[in-house]
């Protein structure tokens, strides 16, 4: 998949963003500089310019005895974040939220290279600092105290990508998975051993769709050979002639083709952990498709919130995956019994 150089801002001199795929993370957004217009094609007001972006940011990490999952996302009436913690060995899943009006008790970051993100306060906070591009997760609650930092080794790129989204916004999106993580991580009282955990990031921001909806699955693992592996695919976001499908092999990052998620969507308050399917329309010379997964539900992080104007619907699933992957040049990933991450999300904002 071609890639052109990152530039140093988003947005052009023509006051438009420029799209596709880039070598590197955009550091500036350049917000002030975008030329937004309304359906009818007139220039927005400073109010619309302001509530119709939207950004979250969500750090995940595999420490092969629990997964860790943090977020905070800004959608400008207010700020949301959660933190949750799955023990494996025992099948639970604690978790701890916020949610704050607006421009109060948080703040957030409209760059993916430099900055600081934060909800809470005290020893009720979480906080994203973004530092040459290098992520650093800090976490203080009642179960849960970390100071981590995650790094790929050098040469490693993450993927990063803009497009259009609806008549007049955009969407800049970036991830990297299968980092490695350093620091100090403690669970219930109980130093984390680092030294295998891997971890992912995330950094979606843009104009996005009043009302829109995705799935996605995620992986911070390592293959039965021992090599790390690390998979990101969704729909329903960035498929305007892009899409975030890549994976990742002992850090060599892998574009890949877009995906069908087939599952039995939850209905009222049951909880269904019945498995999802994850294959691409693309298909090999052998006729198969190239990307071909299973994904078994374990647990499940859900939240509703029914606001009137706004509207979340979510849930994140813990679970494993089996199947197999194919690169573009032709090598087979053979996934056996994997741990990672599904997600089912339906947002009015």
């Amino acid at each position: 998949m071609p890639a052109t150089p990152y530039p140093d801002c988003l947005i052009d001199e023509d006051g438009q963003p420029r799209l596709g795929y880039f070598d590197q993370p955009v550091a500036d957004l350049g917000l002030d500089k975008f030329r937004y217009f309304n359906s009818m094609d007139k220039p927005a007001g400073a109010l619309r310019r302001y509530v119709d972006f939207k950004q979250f940011q969500f750090i995940s990490i595999n420490t092969g005895h629990h997964i860790i999952g943090v977020a905070i996302a800004d959608i400008r009436y207010l700020a949301s974040g959660f933190c949750y913690v799955y023990d494996l060995a025992s099948n639970t899943l604690v978790e701890q939220n916020w949610l704050r009006p607006a421009r109060l008790g948080y703040q957030t970051m409209p760059s993916a290279t430099e900055g600081q993100a934060y909800i809470g306060s005290g020893n009720n906070r979480l906080e994203f600092t973004i530092s040459g591009g290098q992520w650093r997760l800090k976490i203080d609650t009642d179960n849960i105290q970390a100071d981590v930092q995650l790094h790929g080794e050098e040469g490693e790129l993450p993927l990063a990508l803009c497009s259009p989204t609806g008549y007049q916004g955009w969407t800049y999106t970036q991830k990297h998975n299968c980092l490695s993580v350093e620091g100090r991580l403690s669970i219930n009282n109980t130093i984390e051993d680092l030294s295998e955990a891997l971890a992912g990031y995330d950094f979606s921001a843009g104009y996005m769709r009043r009302e829109t909806n995705w799935c996605w699955a995620s992986i911070n693992n390592r293959l039965s050979c021992g090599r790390r592996f690390g998979l990101n695919l969704a729909t329903g976001v960035n498929e305007s002639g892009v899409s975030e499908n890549c994976c990742w092999l002992d850090g060599q990052r892998h574009y890949l083709p877009s995906v069908q998620f087939t599952f039995k969507r939850q209905r009222g308050q049951a909880l269904h952990l019945s498995d999802w399917q994850v294959r691409s329309n693309a298909t090999n010379s052998e006729g198969r498709p190239i990307i071909e997964l299973s994904f078994t539900p374990l647990n499940c992080r859900q939240e509703r919130l029914n606001l009137w104007l706004l509207k979340s619907n979510f849930r994140q699933y813990i679970g494993h995956y089996n199947g197999v992957i194919e690169t573009a040049d032709g090598e087979k990933i053979i996934i056996n019994n994997m741990l990672g991450l599904s997600e089912d999300h339906f947002a009015r904002w």
